[in-house]
């Protein structure tokens, strides 16, 4: 059973150089071991879920401007999530505000085909879900 996730949950992009903060909508929501409790809700890009630095994916119409601007030598882009669905799959057995709990293993896709994974819980890190 994989742990829930709260505010200060770190994630990263496949595709990108840094990870990002997660941050929670504020909403009457939980409080798990100190900070508010995450929903797969919380997906939103540049609300929830920030840039991850520089994105690497020639996939992203950006990365391939600025490739194509320096004659197909390989450029990099700064990172803008292109997130369109929620997290998933999302607690089984624990919902909050009517939306299953995030965790641990829960998944993102950016539209440019990066997969986004919680690397650190947060505060919740010892609480366990199912």
């Amino acid at each position: 059973m994989p742990p829930l996730v709260t505010a200060g949950a770190l994630c990263t992009c496949s595709f990108g150089v840094a990870p990002a903060p997660l941050v929670v909508t504020p909403k009457p929501t939980p409080v798990v071991a100190g900070a508010p409790a995450a929903t797969i809700q919380d997906s939103a890009p540049m609300v929830n879920i920030a840039t991850f630095g520089m994105c690497m994916t020639p996939s992203n119409p950006v990365v391939a401007a600025a490739t194509a601007a320096k004659l197909g030598a390989f450029t990099p882009a700064p990172c803008i999530p292109a997130i369109a669905t929620p997290w998933t799959p999302g607690a089984t057995q624990v919902t909050i505000g009517g939306s299953p709990a995030l965790h641990v293993g829960c998944t993102a896709m950016c539209s440019y085909g990066g997969v986004i994974t919680i690397t650190s819980p947060g505060n919740a890190g010892t609480v366990q879900v199912s």
